[in-house]
């Protein structure tokens, strides 16, 4: 068992981590503040091979592995969720989902351009009575001749305001339950696609989250993603690598905020001395950084299981433990170093109280808690 980065992947956290702190940094309050998409860095991270991190060369992309990409979010989320998410709908939930699962055809047509930075995706499963429960989805896709028929409201949808094309998943056998699901590549440019209103949310705000309308959508026959009415295995292929994305992003916004409060406490002067000092904010201190270290340890297992192809019950378990712990981790830390900022950490002028706001939605995004700790809970009966 090694826990060390090779060279190559810490060549490759230092080079992310001058890009966050270069050109990611400096414009995170304004992203937040205007609820502005970060368009010139993500054409940027493009050019760097981030958007494809996990994607073969020959499609356009870096040809690197799922670590590579835990470590790339955990440098963009420690100065910036809303870019990080921007990384994250394009390179896991639209690229590498096409990758594993997509025709050549499909991976040849939107992989190279999706690698680049020159379209933006994203998935579109949630609806307005389907959240935790995705299959009970009532978007229909029909067959006719040589295109399929979508009909249908997605909801919460990450890029949905701007994004380029989607991932969507829409019944196409109702009687069937969860095995009569179907995954479409679906253009915004498509007719019948129609981009709904736009959610104003308390975190993420450069990141926009809004509602997908289909109505007679046309969609090609050939943009149908792996096979009919096994949409669910398309979406359950990448459930994992899901989770662990959003525990590396926990982990960046907990280690941000923690390296914040750190230099702070260290310069803020109280009664004579700095206050990292006294041990009621050491103490925090201290479980900050021990919480951080567990979550990203747990972020590299479960990631480590997955590469070698790990896709059983341990796995899942491991995705859980990772997605569960570091999210609520992520909410305590940033908690707590607005409370070691005391006022100023209520002030929008420091990060910290973007970070607590960005940190609630990864408690419930890509799976809620209470969601992970029900599949924890049912494989734990099952070892016994």
């Amino acid at each position: 068992m090694d826990f060390q980065l090779s060279e190559e992947q810490l060549l490759l956290a230092s080079t992310v981590r001058r890009f966050a702190q270069k050109d990611v940094a400096p414009l995170a309050y304004e992203i937040d503040r205007d609820e502005k998409f970060p368009h010139d860095n993500f054409k940027r991270m493009g050019e760097m091979g981030l958007l494809g991190i996990t994607i073969p060369v020959e499609y356009g992309g870096a040809g690197g592995t799922y670590m590579d990409m835990m470590i790339v979010a955990e440098e963009l989320a420690a100065v910036c969720a809303s870019t990080c998410i921007a990384f994250g709908a394009n390179a896991d939930l639209f690229s590498d989902n096409l990758c594993r699962n997509g025709s050549e055809k499909l991976k040849e047509k939107y992989l190279p351009p999706m690698c680049a930075g020159e379209m933006i995706g994203g998935i579109a499963m949630t609806e307005p009575e389907a959240g935790s429960d995705v299959t009970s989805m009532r978007t229909r896709a029909e067959l006719k001749g040589d295109y399929y028929v979508l009909n249908g409201t997605k909801t919460f949808i990450t890029n949905g305001p701007i994004g380029d094309a989607f991932i969507v998943y829409a019944k196409t056998d109702p009687e069937l339950g969860p095995h009569g699901i179907s995954a479409f590549v679906v253009e915004r440019k498509f007719p019948g696609f129609i981009a709904g209103r736009k959610f104003e949310k308390m975190g993420w705000r450069g990141s926009p989250t809004g509602e997908l309308v289909f109505e007679n959508c046309v969609v090609p026959r050939e943009n149908l993603v792996g096979e009919e009415n096994k949409g669910v295995f398309v979406q359950m292929s990448g459930l994992n690598t899901e989770r662990l994305f959003m525990g590396a992003l926990s982990v960046g916004v907990a280690r941000g905020a923690y390296e914040f409060s750190l230099r702070y406490a260290r310069e803020r002067t109280q009664f004579g001395q700095p206050i990292a000092m006294f041990q009621l904010i050491q103490d925090k201190l201290v479980n900050m950084a021990v919480e951080i270290e567990a979550s990203r340890l747990l972020v590299y297992k479960g990631t480590s299981t997955v590469a070698q192809g790990g896709r059983g019950r341990e796995t899942n378990r491991l995705a859980s433990y990772a997605k569960l712990y570091a999210s609520e981790v992520c909410m305590r830390v940033t908690t707590e170093a607005v409370q070691i900022l005391g006022g100023y950490g209520y002030m929008k002028e420091f990060p910290v109280e973007r970070m607590m706001r960005d940190a609630k939605i990864h408690a419930i995004g890509g799976g809620t808690s209470e969601i992970q700790k029900m599949i924890i809970m049912r494989d734990l009966l099952k070892s016994v």
